[in-house]
């Protein structure tokens, strides 16, 4: 697996070596060792999946408690990932980190605790998986505007029609309103 450097130093993306021929492939998607070598030590706790149509946007949410840690990948189709900081001491507070994430590029991304994640489904529709290293809590989950402009995200809108948003994630918070860390 190699480990990508985003401009967020502790946001990462993972792409794993695949070994193909005309039956398929095989790779290795989680090695803890690795994993903590480069992102820090962590353990996951539970594991999700969701399937999501063209042009849904599920996010920005993260938890005020039982601040999770996610280890995302897509399984079918593409969708753009997003992690914004939430962490008032950082360096990179307020900013946020965008890559293409399909079941063709193989690649994941390692969203540290402490950050608002989403994603935009760019194909007919995608199925994702993450690996959190704290169990979800709704009753501590936020959800940050999607279109903030302060934080000013560059969403892949295809044909720049408005995403498909839930009741939650249109009420999204400012992010000048937003709980930090």
């Amino acid at each position: 697996m190699k480990f990508i450097e985003t401009s967020i130093p502790d946001v990462k993306i993972i792409e794993p070596t695949v070994f193909g021929d005309d039956r398929g492939f095989f790779m290795e998607t989680f090695r803890t060792e690795l994993f903590n070598q480069h992102c820090g030590e962590r353990v996951f706790v539970q594991e999700n999946h969701s399937k999501s149509s063209h042009g849904i946007l599920r996010g920005l949410h993260y938890q005020t408690e039982n601040t999770q840690g996610k280890l995302v990948r897509v399984t079918s189709g593409e969708v753009f990932d997003v992690a914004v900081d939430m962490r008032k001491q950082s360096t990179t507070f307020g900013q946020w980190v965008g890559v293409l994430l399909s079941a063709e590029n193989k690649r994941q991304l390692w969203v540290p605790e402490g950050f608002a994640h989403g994603f935009y489904v760019t194909s007919n529709e995608a199925e994702f998986v993450y690996k959190c290293t704290d169990v979800y809590n709704p009753n501590v989950e936020v959800s940050l505007k999607w279109d903030d402009p302060r934080v000013n995200i560059q969403w892949p809108l295809v044909d720049g029609v408005l995403p498909l948003l839930s009741g939650k994630d249109e009420a999204g918070v400012a992010f000048a309103d937003a709980p930090k860390f």
